[in-house]
């Protein structure tokens, strides 16, 4: 029995089972992998998009990243709300068909304008994806086992990612040779935008997959809790505010690091090695989809067995100790002459990037309260992406347009890796003991 006063679990429906658990990780695992995938597919497209649209890199940058992350963050923050106070699946299971059918709508239009717009509209779908995710997988397993799930989870990041480099550019190679088809309705379509149309219309059906089998789990929350207004959960983060600052900018300043690295990865091997547009995909996703996933899974299993030795900070620790090696080779892989060794800097950056993925994201979960898991999921999730995948490919996008030029692209990534390493690392380390803390203070809460 515990002390009077101290919070109890309060007496809710029974916990799922593990198989129907594990049977939603699995199904969160495909429907990121969409996620990555829809988000990634541009990053193969940029020399075709390029020439049919007339536009600059540092456009392309605003395309790939802020065109996408702008609306991701307005609309975040409202449907946390829907996160935390209602049932989670359908906003998932919305959010999964929506931004799918504005992936297939990226293929069906003509000018940039027309292409932001439908890249904001993936933004808006994108952003229902990541805190209804979260916060159902918390309230399926333990808080010491929940690295684990989340690692497994993130496998859909990079599988996402590395079929995007590997359908993706076998698909955009073969449509180029087809050249551009005719068809009723939509009339010309150029090969990449054939290419979004192919990739983006599977998503709707994983989505109603999602709704048909997964079942909404009994929030793990402590007694009477009930769901706090905006403004409470905004007064409990800026009075935690030693433990979330130095997470979240750990973590997005090394997002910063390796999505400015990853968007760029094929336009740099297309230019410094000779590559045709799309040929350097396949070869990517290969590495990617071998080494991150054992990243992933390991990390997640080093996380839980130093939490099992009663390191309480196991989970920043990781992202802590992977950085360290990380940042050297994050600014030798694009300054090498020899093509297959830049390949293999690029697994080996990879595999040092996934090793953390899971664990940052099972430490925000870990120390938040079950029902502002949402909203602080968003709030995160926003600053993760303004400064991951918006700064990063912007900045690579800036230098090679004004400072080394399209052929410099090497160049403008390995400083991107210089500045962004160094204070990622930083802040992981300031954030140490404030999450050790965090966590012993979430164990007696209870939720």
């Amino acid at each position: 029995m515990g002390k009077e006063g101290a919070p109890q679990s309060r007496p809710q429906s029974r916990p799922l089972s593990p198989a129907r658990s594990w049977w939603a990780v699995f199904i969160f695992m495909v429907a990121v992998m969409f996620n990555y995938l829809d988000r990634q597919l541009l990053t193969l497209l940029v020399t075709p998009i390029k020439a049919d649209l007339g536009i600059s890199d540092t456009q392309i940058s605003l395309l790939v990243g802020f065109a996408f992350v702008l609306f991701y963050v307005l609309a975040g923050i409202p449907i946390s709300r829907l996160v935390d106070r209602g049932p989670r699946k359908w906003v998932v299971g919305f959010g999964i068909a929506f931004w799918s059918l504005m992936t297939a709508i990226c293929g069906l239009t003509r000018n940039f304008l027309e292409l932001t717009i439908a890249r904001m509209c993936v933004g808006i779908g994108e952003s229902c994806n990541a805190p209804g995710t979260y916060s159902m997988t918390s309230d399926m397993f333990p808080r010491d086992k929940l690295a684990q799930p989340i690692s497994v989870i993130g496998i859909g990041t990079v599988a996402g990612s590395g079929v995007a480099l590997l359908i993706g550019g076998w698909l955009i190679t073969w449509l180029t040779d087809i050249g551009p088809q005719s068809f009723p309705v939509v009339g010309t379509l150029a090969p990449w935008q054939m290419t979004f149309v192919i990739v983006g219309l599977p998503g709707i059906f994983w989505a109603i997959l999602m709704l048909a089998t997964v079942p909404e789990p009994p929030r793990r929350e402590a007694a009477g809790a009930e769901t706090p207004t905006f403004g409470t959960t905004m007064r409990f983060l800026r009075d935690h505010g030693g433990t979330y600052i130095p997470m979240f900018l750990a973590n997005g300043i090394k997002a910063m690091l390796s999505f400015g690295i990853a968007v760029w990865s094929p336009v740099f091997f297309e230019r410094q090695f000779g590559y045709a547009p799309g040929e350097p995909g396949p070869i990517l996703g290969i590495i990617s989809l071998i080494v991150s996933p054992i990243g992933l899974v390991l990390g997640g299993w080093i996380a839980g067995r130093m939490a099992a030795a009663e390191y309480r900070d196991a989970n920043m620790r990781m992202v802590y100790l992977v950085t360290i090696p990380l940042i050297p080779v994050a600014i030798l892989y694009p300054l090498v002459s020899d093509v297959s060794f830049a390949f293999v800097l690029f697994g080996v950056s990879l595999f040092l990037g996934s090793l953390g993925s899971g664990p940052a994201n099972a430490a925000i979960q870990s120390v938040t309260p079950g029902r502002m898991r949402g909203t602080t999921t968003a709030i995160y999730i926003a600053l993760y992406n303004v400064i991951g995948y918006g700064l990063g490919p912007l900045v690579v996008g800036l230098l090679n347009d004004n400072v080394f030029g399209e052929a410099g692209v090497g160049s403008s990534m390995a400083v991107l890796a210089l500045f962004a390493g160094p204070v990622g690392l930083l802040f992981a380390w300031l954030s140490l003991r404030p999450y050790a803390r965090a966590m012993e203070a979430a164990e007696a809460r209870g939720d």
